[in-house]
């Protein structure tokens, strides 16, 4: 019945009305296929680059393809897709109103990707190649450089935005100008509700905790306070005490300048290196073999340096050889930093190789390196 009244209905429509109808559905049938075409192409533009790379590129060129861009491979293959889709909604740029309304968002897509596929690139530039060039020069890494990156991606951040209001005609600086006058007067007028605002903001960016956490804050009404982080609201924090299992409602303001002691990340991690030698070792050989190691692990900032232990035994697979164990460990606060200290070691392990290799003393290290979480107990 449904399909008949639709047929009346069609037939009833003068010829120019149906041509108008057909040419849509025509059009809208190609803009969806060049849609699906685009999704095809932009998930097999990164395995096409990587291909090409290898096959064509120089060995200097694929080895920092592999260190840059191949981590980045996923978000990149998102930017090409967008931007293809970008590209596809050309076919209905005629239909003005629909056009504005998905370029728009597409537009702030790319803008978004490509932000996150820059911040990754500078990421990984930092920690292959940027660790090594200070150590160079001769100056000590520190957290600062984690520091470094974040000021850099909000830079980022800033460039793309500032990029994405200019294509749309947007004066971002004079909007900016306007928001300050009128937040100045909306200061004045709300001094407490904004310092508590600004405290959440803080709160936020540097993640001092998240709710589930378990804290100890020292508070000026309360004392020093242990207790889990229940929530996170605009303008406070609630806290659960363990002992009385009260709710404690904290403005962030308050949150933001107090001294907190985040008791579930005082992580730290084992690290297991094993160095299997051909031949037995001299005592004077042991003694070099420990020192060099300490050296090249004590000064790694982030590595606890009394917790250093090298193992000696037989080799399972080789009756002359000699299995050294070294564990020690990683002190870190989040995943990031974490991160961090296990490229230090690894520019560590070269080191060990390089000073040992003078010595004549040869050696294998076993890869990968063996990482074993080792949470401090509260």
């Amino acid at each position: 019945m449904e399909t008949l009244l639709s047929i009346k209905l069609w037939f009833s429509l003068d010829e120019a009305t149906q041509k108008l109808l057909i040419t849509i559905g025509i059009k809208l049938a190609i803009f969806l296929f060049f849609l699906f075409l685009a999704w095809i192409v932009g998930k097999s533009i990164p395995r096409f680059l990587k291909l090409s790379v290898r096959k064509f590129a120089p060995q200097l060129l694929l080895r920092i393809y592999e260190n840059l861009v191949e981590p980045q491979e996923k978000i990149l293959g998102i930017v090409a897709t967008l931007i293809l889709v970008s590209v596809c909604l050309n076919f209905i740029q005629e239909y003005t109103g629909f056009y504005r309304f998905l370029k728009f968002f597409s537009d702030l897509s790319i803008a978004i990707s490509l932000a996150i596929f820059i911040s990754g690139l500078f990421r990984q530039f930092l920690r292959v190649y940027g660790i090594e060039l200070i150590r160079k020069v001769g100056f000590e890494i520190d957290e600062l450089l984690l520091v470094f990156e974040t000021i850099a991606n909000f830079v980022i951040g800033f460039i793309v935005a500032v990029a994405f209001a200019q294509s749309q005609n947007v004066n971002l600086i004079g909007l900016i100008a306007g928001l300050g006058i009128g937040g100045i007067a909306v200061a004045f007028a709300s001094q407490k509700t904004l310092e508590q605002i600004f405290g959440t903001i803080v709160i936020y960016l540097d993640r001092p905790y998240i709710p589930g956490e378990y804290i100890r804050v020292h508070l000026s009404s309360q004392g020093i306070l242990f207790a889990r982080v229940e929530a996170i609201g605009l303008r406070s924090t609630k806290l659960r005490t363990l002992a009385k299992s009260t709710l404690i409602v904290v403005p962030n303001s308050l949150m933001a300048e107090a001294d907190i002691e985040n008791v579930t990340r005082g992580k730290k991690v084992m690290v297991l290196l094993y160095l299997d030698f051909t031949r037995h070792l001299e005592k004077a050989e042991q003694a070099l073999l420990e020192k060099v190691i300490k050296e090249s692990t004590s000064t790694l900032f982030g590595i606890d340096p009394n917790s250093t232990k090298i193992s000696l035994f037989p080799h399972q697979d080789d009756p002359k050889g000699v299995r050294a164990r070294v564990s020690f460990f990683i002190l870190g606060s989040n995943e990031n930093s974490i991160e961090f200290r296990k490229r230090l070691l690894e520019l560590a392990n070269e080191s060990i190789s390089k000073k040992l290799e003078t010595h004549g003393i040869e050696f294998t290290m076993q890869e990968p390196t063996l990482y074993l979480d080792s949470p401090v107990p509260i």
